[in-house]
């Protein structure tokens, strides 16, 4: 008995396994899109070609049939809702579509609490997030990239600015939002948006492309639906906005709309010439081919006389990505089942059927398989990221012309743009770098090569808000008046001048910034501009980095660095003046370097020059004559010897030197300024506790606080001319200024009248002045252009020279301070002398030895010494001589020898050479007579 029961009990267990793991007949998938529309008539075919793929392909899901359970969702989010609902009560395990953003926004709540998988083939709405809809999966490229892409468009052709006109939907508004953030990041902005309703008639979008028009910006992003979209390009060609200078870049929506549309239906093609267009990337393939004959001869058969777009592959491989998925689910021992919401129930009298809603129980289950998708598809991999997009996004960018549209290049996340196809870039390594972008040559509409400029002034009737400083000086520079008009200055002409060669007409309105009474602040005046309370600032705005961060400045139109002026004094002369060009110590080792030469000049000549003998008190004199003498080149006395002559050229030289440096030094003290403060440089004006005046309202003040940690207690503000002068003749002991701190036009101007006062050092910055606009602003860079130009022309020059006066005391800082000479000037000519000299000499003492050492082996045997012999050689062969040391042995002898001249040595050694010669002759002859 027990065994039966056992036996029955393996049976059933037996029976309920194989339940288990029976598959079921077939599986429901549900489709939601709008029949009628250019997404949803190229997806419902795609959409049955890929449900008979798929039940005919028996490898994948075997045994089970997919079954389509389509709905239309006509267009309308509220119908679509509502077609949604219904298609959920029919138990489907996933649900492909839809093809709106905002039915997806709706529909995702849904399934996330019925726990059905939503894959999207067209909602592009980047809002459309995992974390806040973690059962939507998107199918198709998100609208993030898209926008990236639009973004390195914009960067690529260098335009600052665009006007966004969207679809006031879902759709539009999360594109667009995306766009603003991408367009950010490449430094970019859109400066006007254009919503138009998503039922909008002709009269709608004709005032919206108006009022867009008015705008500064000439590149328009358009991001809208196709119905809308076509409509709008009619409107903008009759506004006369396809001409040259506008830049359109379109969204997929468009190319959506050109794929659909067959050969002989594209009459609007003429709307819309030289616009660029993007389109999702799907690389050519086998398979992909096959898919449009198929799709092809389809809608042959069915009379469909639109044509395939890019949609229509991502709603077949969206079938495709859910069949797999399922087949996996099923594979893993899964079962298909639906349970009851007990939160989902029918109110009293409720015809809604909330209870029909079911859950499935494996939804969880196959939202893992999905995510799990790694196939190759018509579009590509699929495979999701983290965020339940796809990975590897990529767009073709069109430029359309003529009859069609031809591809001018890639973009993807991966490399940027490129016109290499994304395949060939994902085999290298990525090069997003600016230097890599490329795109091919683009025909703009008005059927033109040139790149637009994507900027005008703006045809809204408004001026340029252009903010002056009213200051009650230096009026040459700028001058605010009360008028629009009254405005005046060097600055202001060259403002004019360059906003005359502009290529557009830029109407200007003066605005008066401050009193007249004191300086305005000028960091204030720009921050107007970064609150939009002014468009542009001009006058004597210095370009430093604390503006650059929140206005945008031209070229610079002149330079303004920062310099010194401080008060200046005539030098007393005095009986004494002629030796204050020399220090003591210089005026000590020239003269003793004057009497080292003369004794140097003296010792070379001695021996040949009869100029230089004679008793001592006359050598002493000469030695003394000669020296001096050099100083002006007057010295009586020739040099015979080589090495005499030498250390005389380079005496010379030095000589001249000294002179030279004399003579300029002592017209200097005699003539120049000095400086009354002691103030010689910005070293030594920032250790000095003395006060320091500066402009009021300019950035100088806080350049020597910041910069130079000066304390601001040592700062006096001043506003005009006269205050600087008043500043400066009482000094710091009277309440004035030591020094004053400015830029250098500025005091240019001061110094043209004021000739008391001298710039102290050298331009301690390297600042300039340029005109002011609002961050990103294309009238900065065009008026850069212009005031390049001016500048090549020579006008630049001219302006300046009807403003700025000739200054009657110059600006060089040679002439203040005169200081004396001293030895550090000079020490390297005094040694090379010095040297000289001193070679010079030790050639001459080792030729004086060396002839010596010649005299002294020469000498016969008795012979008087050198004196003697000298004195005595014409009576030597008659007299018999004493006898004498053989050799010369005292000091004396030597400088007896060097005291004889050079002639008469060399007569005595010439005799003494000849005398032994006849000696060994008459040796020889007495020697054969004895052998004789």
């Amino acid at each position: 008995m027990g065994a039966d029961r056992l036996l029955v009990l393996c049976l059933a267990l037996a029976a309920a396994a194989a339940a288990a793991g029976q598959r079921p007949s077939a599986v429901s998938v549900g489709a939601l899109f709008t029949y009628e529309s250019t997404i949803g008539r190229a997806a419902q075919l795609a959409i049955e070609l890929a449900v008979d793929d798929v039940n005919a392909d028996t490898t994948v899901l075997a045994g089970t049939n997919l079954n389509l359970i389509t709905q239309d969702t006509n267009c309308s989010g509220f119908l679509g809702t509502i077609e949604a609902l219904e298609l959920m009560e029919k138990n489907v395990v996933a649900v492909i579509g839809p093809q709106s953003s905002g039915i997806g926004h709706v529909i995702s709540h849904v399934v996330n609490e019925l726990h059905v998988p939503l894959l999207s083939f067209a909602a592009t709405d980047p809002t459309l997030s995992a974390s806040e809809y973690p059962y939507f999966l998107r199918s198709t490229i998100s609208d993030y990239f898209q926008m990236h892409a639009v973004a390195s468009i914009v960067d690529y052709y260098q335009w600052k600015e665009v006007t966004a006109i969207f679809v006031d939907d879902d759709y539009g508004r999360g594109g667009v939002s995306v766009l603003g953030d991408a367009l950010a990041a490449k430094r970019a902005r859109i400066s006007y948006k254009a919503a138009i309703h998503p039922n909008s008639n002709t009269d709608v979008v004709s005032d919206v492309l108006f009022r867009a028009n008015m705008m500064e910006s000439r590149v328009f992003v358009v991001h809208v639906n196709p119905d809308t979209g076509m409509k709008l390009f009619s409107t903008a060609n009759k506004l006369r906005m396809m001409a040259s200078g506008y830049v359109w870049i379109v969204t997929d929506w468009l190319a959506a709309v050109l794929d659909s549309s067959r050969s002989s239906d594209r009459n609007d093609m003429n709307y819309i010439q030289g616009i660029i267009v993007l389109r999702q990337h799907t690389p050519d393939s086998v398979a992909k081919s096959k898919f449009i004959s198929k799709w092809n001869n389809m809608a042959r058969n069915r009379s469909i006389d639109s044509a395939l777009n890019s949609y229509g592959f991502y709603a077949y491989d969206s079938v495709w990505t859910v069949a797999r998925a399922i087949d996996r689910f099923l594979d893993s021992g899964q079962q298909i089942n639906f349970s009851a919401d007990p939160r989902l129930h029918d109110s009293n009298g409720s015809t809604l059927r909330l209870s029909t809603l079911k859950i499935f129980d494996g939804g969880e289950q196959l939202l893992q398989q999905l995510l799990l998708t790694n196939i190759t598809g018509l579009t590509g991999q699929v495979r999701f990221d983290s965020d339940h997009n796809l990975v590897q996004p990529a767009y073709d960018i069109l430029n359309v012309g003529g009859s069609g549209s031809r591809l001018i290049g890639y973009w993807s996340n991966y490399s940027g743009l490129s016109v290499a196809s994304p395949e060939i870039l994902y085999q290298k390594p990525p090069n997003s770098s600016t230097s890599a972008q490329r795109l091919y040559s683009v025909i703009w509409p008005g059927d033109t090569t040139t790149k637009p400029r994507g900027w005008v002034f703006p045809n809204n009737g408004k001026p340029l808000r252009v903010g002056v400083p009213n200051k009650p000086s230096f009026k040459e520079l700028v001058s605010g008046g009360k008028g629009p008009d009254n405005a005046s200055g060097y600055s202001i002409d060259i403002f004019n001048a360059a906003i005359k060669l502009l290529p557009y007409p830029v109407p200007c309105q003066f605005i008066a910034i401050g009193d007249g009474i004191n300086n305005p602040n000028y960091d204030d005046i720009i921050n107007r501009i970064s609150t939009n309370s002014l468009d542009a600032a001009v006058g004597d705005f210095a370009i430093v980095r604390n503006r650059t961060k929140i206005a945008e400045f031209t070229q610079p139109y002149i330079e303004a660095g920062l310099v010194i002026v401080a008060p200046a004094r005539r030098a007393n002369s005095s009986a004494w003046a002629f030796l204050k060009p020399f220090t003591v110590e210089m005026w000590c080792v020239t003269g003793a370097l004057f009497i080292f030469v003369g004794v140097v000049v003296w010792i070379l000549e001695h021996r040949t020059n009869e100029e230089f003998r004679g008793s001592p008190r006359q050598q002493v004199l000469t030695i003394f004559w000669f020296s001096f003498s050099t100083m002006f080149f007057a010295h009586r006395q020739n040099t015979v010897s080589a090495l005499g002559r030498f250390v005389l050229i380079i005496w010379l030289f030095v000589v001249l030197i000294i002179n030279s440096s004399y003579t300029a030094s002592l017209t200097s003290i005699l003539t120049v300024q000095q400086l009354a403060t002691g103030i010689t440089g910005l070293d030594n004006l920032v250790a000095s506790a003395l006060p320091i005046g500066y402009q009021a309202g300019k950035f100088v003040r806080n350049y020597l606080i910041d910069e130079l940690n000066i304390p601001e207690s040592r700062l006096v503000p001043l506003s005009t001319v006269q205050e600087y002068a008043d500043a400066l003749n009482r000094g710091p002991k009277n309440g004035g200024v030591a020094a004053i701190v400015d830029e250098m036009p500025c005091v240019e101007i001061f110094l043209s009248s004021h000739c008391k006062f001298r710039i102290v050092g050298q331009e301690f910055t390297k600042e300039g002045w340029g005109f002011a606009f609002q961050r990103d602003s294309p009238l900065a860079a065009d008026l850069s252009t212009a005031i390049l130009q001016l500048s090549e022309s020579g006008q630049l020059q001219r302006i300046h020279d009807e403003w700025f006066t000739d200054p009657i005391c110059g600006s060089e800082d040679s002439g203040l301070g005169a200081v004396q000479l001293s030895l550090g000037s000079f020490w390297g000519l005094f040694m090379v002398c010095a040297l000289i000299c001193t070679l010079a000499l030790m050639v001459f003492f080792g030729r004086v030895c060396w002839q010596y050492s010649r005299y002294s082996n020469s000498k016969a045997d008795g012979e008087p010494g050198a004196a003697a012999a000298v004195t005595t050689a014409v009576v030597a062969e008659m007299q018999p001589s004493k006898p004498r040391p053989t050799r010369l042995g005292s000091f004396k002898e030597l400088m007896q020898f060097v005291d004889t001249k050079e002639e008469e040595i060399k007569k005595v050694m010439k005799r003494r050479t000849s005398e032994k010669d006849n000696g060994a002759g008459g040796s020889s002859h007495g020697r054969s007579i004895s052998l004789a």
